[in-house]
């Protein structure tokens, strides 16, 4: 039996310590990120929301919100930001569309090519840009349906024209600093 977003919403009441995904009719657990993961994650947010704020342009969400997608998948990106034409208010629930751009941050634990492969769900569902972060070793992958990535790396800058006019981070700022 194929579980819904409503099965999904009621174990996530009873237990609102873990993130979940429903996928494919059945329910993910998903693990805690690595520290570094997560910090590189709030600092792309950070970059974003900074950016988005400011200008009103929409919405930047963490890894605990969820969309439910148009093939009933309700999945949570690290990352995401929604044009504010296309989210007015924030649902209670989970959002019913896609973001218009996502990012998902390589944890230990993750899989290069299932990470890729939610990008890719995403994208043909109609998100437009998708991004891949991987700090070891330092890189961020850029995905756009019907297009080849672009891999970016440290000395080089992150922009996203087609969804966030003028917004744009250097690569070497997303990762965790170091303290001597």
């Amino acid at each position: 039996m194929a579980l819904t977003v409503k099965d999904l919403e009621k174990l996530q009441e009873q237990i609102p310590d873990h993130r979940l995904e429903l996928v494919d009719g059945e329910i993910i657990v998903m693990s805690p990120s690595s520290y570094e993961s997560d910090e590189v994650a709030v600092r792309m947010a950070a970059k974003l929301f900074n950016w988005v704020d400011d200008r009103r342009l929409g919405r930047i969400t963490g890894s605990s919100a969820g969309f439910t997608l148009p093939n009933d998948d309700t999945r949570a990106p690290d990352v995401s930001f929604v044009q504010a034409e296309r989210l007015r208010k924030s649902p209670r629930s989970f959002a019913p569309l896609t973001p218009d751009l996502m990012v998902e941050v390589k944890s230990l634990s993750d899989s290069l090519t299932k990470l890729r492969a939610k990008i890719d769900e995403f994208l043909s569902l109609g998100t437009r840009v998708g991004m891949l972060i991987n700090s070891e070793p330092r890189w961020v992958e850029v995905r756009r349906s019907l297009q080849e990535p672009i891999t970016l790396q440290d000395g080089e800058t992150l922009t996203v024209p087609d969804v966030l006019p003028g917004w744009e981070v250097q690569i070497t700022d997303l990762w965790a600093p170091e303290f001597d």
